[in-house]
């Protein structure tokens, strides 16, 4: 599974906000996730074993507790693959942007010096 197929399920996006804030306890997540997606506990236990065999999380041991937390080197290395389609992407896109502000310009320029012509008033003319 490649790393935006982990992305692509939204329990797991959620499962990544909620770890983006700090670590948490299993016992937590699967309490808000279950809440928040009705789904069981094993479903949200097979979701953060995806998400830690794709290292988008790691866990430890924290007395009885089992800690998650956010892993954010596999998140970068996305990041820097995204990364890479920018330039091609965006440079068209800066392109036309330069040529929508020049033609706004010019248009503003020849409306410069234009004379200004009143227009007459249809209502007094009847």
């Amino acid at each position: 599974m490649h790393g935006f197929e982990v992305l692509a399920d939204p329990v797991r996006r959620r499962i990544l906000e909620l770890l983006s804030g700090g670590a948490r306890a299993a016992g937590d997540i699967v309490t808000a996730i279950g809440e928040e997606f009705s789904i069981s506990q094993p479903a949200v236990s097979q979701h953060l074993k995806v998400l830690r065999d794709h290292r988008f999380a790691v866990v430890y041991k924290d007395g009885a507790r089992r800690l998650y937390e956010l892993e954010p080197e596999v998140l970068v290395e996305l990041e820097d693959w995204l990364e890479r389609l920018h330039p091609p992407v965006y440079a068209s896109l800066d392109a036309l942007e330069t040529e929508i502000a020049r033609g706004r310009r010019e248009r503003r320029g020849r409306d410069a010096d234009r004379p200004t012509v009143p227009v007459p008033d249809e209502r007094k003319s009847s």
